[in-house]
C-alpha cells in the first residue's frame, strides 16, 4: 500500500474542508459566589465574627441537600487597616473576607437560596453563572455535527467538480467550547442589615440562560482525479 503524498498528486488529489456547528441548549449547573466580610477594631473579634457567618452560610447551603452538588471554600483574609494619622503603625481596625462558590444542578431552588444568602449580614453574592458539564451531550452532539458538516462540504466540491471522495485522509479538531458568559450579576446585600421578620424573603425569578456550543474540525480527503 503506498502512502499519499502529503500535498497530493494529478492522480491522487486532495480536497481541504472545514466543517463547524453551533448549538443553542439548557445550562446543567448554575455557579454563584459568596464573600463574607467582618470589620472589627480587635482581630479576634472580627475572625470570630468570620467564622461564624462562613458556619451560619455554610449550613445554609448545606440545608439545600442535593441541589447543591458542590461546595468549596476558597481563600479567607484578615487584614488590618492603619490609621492614616498619628505616629508609628497604628491599627485602626481588622477587615475579614471568606469566599464560597456552590454549584447547583435543581434551578427550582436557586432563587430562594440566592436571596436568602444575600439577605445574611455584610454577604455578597454573585451570580448565577450558568454553564454547562465537561461531559454534556452538547458537547459530543456538536462535534458529530462539525464532522457531518466537513463530510457535507466536501461532497459539494467533488460534486462541482464533477468527481467524488475517495478516502479520509485527516481529520483535526480544531475548536470545541462554548460562549463566553457573562460576569457575574451581582446582588449585595445592605450593609449591616439584619431581617425585620422572620420569614425568608421571597425567592428571586432566575430564567436560565442558553448555552451555545461551537466545535470545529478540519478534514482532508482524497479525490477521484475530475476531468477538468
Amino acid at each position: 500500500m503506498t502512502t499519499p503524498h502529503p500535498y497530493g498528486t494529478p492522480g491522487a488529489p486532495h480536497l481541504a474542508v472545514r466543517g463547524e456547528a453551533h448549538l443553542e441548549t439548557a445550562p446543567d449547573l448554575a455557579r454563584i459566589a459568596v464573600t463574607l466580610t467582618a470589620r472589627g477594631r480587635d482581630r479576634r473579634t472580627t475572625l470570630d465574627d468570620l467564622t461564624r457567618r462562613n458556619a451560619h452560610a455554610l449550613d445554609l447551603l448545606k440545608s439545600y441537600g442535593d441541589a447543591v452538588e458542590h461546595l468549596e471554600t476558597g481563600a479567607l483574609t484578615v487584614t488590618p487597616e492603619l490609621s492614616p494619622h498619628g505616629r508609628g503603625e497604628r491599627i485602626r481596625a481588622h477587615h475579614g473576607t471568606a469566599h464560597l462558590t456552590a454549584d447547583l444542578g435543581d434551578f427550582t431552588a436557586l432563587g430562594a437560596l440566592v436571596t436568602r444568602l444575600a439577605d445574611l449580614d455584610l454577604t455578597r453574592v454573585d451570580g448565577p453563572l450558568w454553564i454547562l458539564r465537561p461531559d454534556s451531550p452538547a458537547h459530543r452532539e456538536a462535534r458529530r455535527q462539525a464532522v457531518h458538516d466537513a463530510l457535507r462540504r466536501a461532497r459539494e466540491y467533488a460534486e462541482a467538480l464533477g468527481t467524488t471522495l475517495t478516502a479520509l485522509i485527516e481529520l483535526t479538531d480544531t475548536g470545541t467550547g462554548t460562549g463566553h458568559p457573562d460576569p457575574f450579576a451581582r446582588t449585595r446585600s445592605t450593609a449591616f442589615a439584619v431581617a425585620t421578620e422572620d420569614a425568608p424573603p421571597p425567592p428571586l425569578d432566575l430564567e436560565p440562560r442558553r448555552q451555545h456550543v461551537h466545535a470545529e474540525v478540519d478534514a482532508r480527503f482524497t479525490l477521484q482525479p475530475p476531468r477538468l
